[in-house]
């Protein structure tokens, strides 16, 4: 074909495809690099068709030139920061039942729910098992659970409500604290300072970074603070602060579990 031909033109489709087949490394280069790096310059043809140049060289190849990307994608991204380790402010009871889920998953339930994938693989198309499937599920939720559990007793910062503590840390609001405080309209509630981990709203456990578990830290008994809420702004009176044992649920095996089913002895 001559220069100026309208090579991609489609009346020139099968020429084209012929030798589109025909050339290894045009067609390695043209389905990396899109059409335009073969299609050469662009004339508008007077039949108001878009037809394109074929630029070759002089052994009757196309040409490559090398292919250069743009600076934003070949720059070579900064490395973020290292996450700064967040403490997980925890009571001594809450860190125990952490362990306790965390044992029971590594040393029991996964254990228990390993052989039952065993199991189904064995029965044939895993495809359409759904043993092997639901179990194949349950193991990476167990694992991401266990991996979640790793992290937040590896961070964990053990405050004890019960320990000894002198001048403001006596009087005032600070993890682990059991305030008492009353509304504007005269009721009170007993409400216990806890990690994120340890929430437990039938116990009147609230978490210290919660809207409320916030207003009341620092404060004293006769003090008065601020709760601002989705709704509006609430005022409460601290009547009371102290410090004793805050009891926190124990970890209690889920029914259903697949090793509560196999009865596989508890590990301690």
């Amino acid at each position: 074909m001559a220069d100026n031909e309208s090579y991609f033109n489609p009346r020139n489709k099968g020429a084209w495809e012929k030798e589109y087949c025909l050339n290894e490394e045009i067609r390695k280069k043209y389905e990396k690099y899109g059409d335009r790096e073969i299609r050469g310059q662009r004339n508008t043809g007077t039949d108001g068709t878009v037809p394109w140049t074929r630029n070759t060289g002089t052994d009757g190849t196309v040409p490559w030139k090398d292919y250069e990307m743009r600076k934003g994608f070949t720059r070579k991204p900064k490395p973020d920061d290292p996450a700064t380790l967040v403490k997980n402010y925890i009571t001594p009871s809450g860190l125990e039942r952490l362990k306790d889920e965390h044992r029971f998953l590594l040393t029991r339930e996964r254990p228990a729910v390993t052989e039952v994938v065993a199991w189904a693989a064995g029965n044939g198309d895993r495809s359409e098992n759904a043993d092997y499937q639901y179990g194949k599920r349950r193991l990476r939720q167990i694992d991401g659970r266990i991996r979640f559990l790793t992290k937040r007793i590896e961070a964990a910062e053990v405050v004890d409500p019960e320990a000894p503590r002198a001048g403001q840390a006596a009087t005032r609001a600070f993890f682990g604290a059991t305030v008492r405080y009353a509304n504007a309209a005269g009721v009170s509630r007993v409400v216990s300072i806890v990690g994120t981990d340890e929430i437990d709203l039938n116990r009147n456990h609230i978490s210290w970074v919660s809207p409320l578990g916030r207003a009341l830290m620092k404060s004293a008994a006769g003090d008065s603070v601020v709760l601002q809420l989705p709704g509006g702004t609430e005022y409460l009176t601290v009547l009371e602060v102290c410090y004793q044992r805050i009891s926190v649920e124990p970890f209690r095996e889920p029914p259903g579990s697949e090793a509560s089913a196999k009865g596989l002895p508890r590990r301690r």
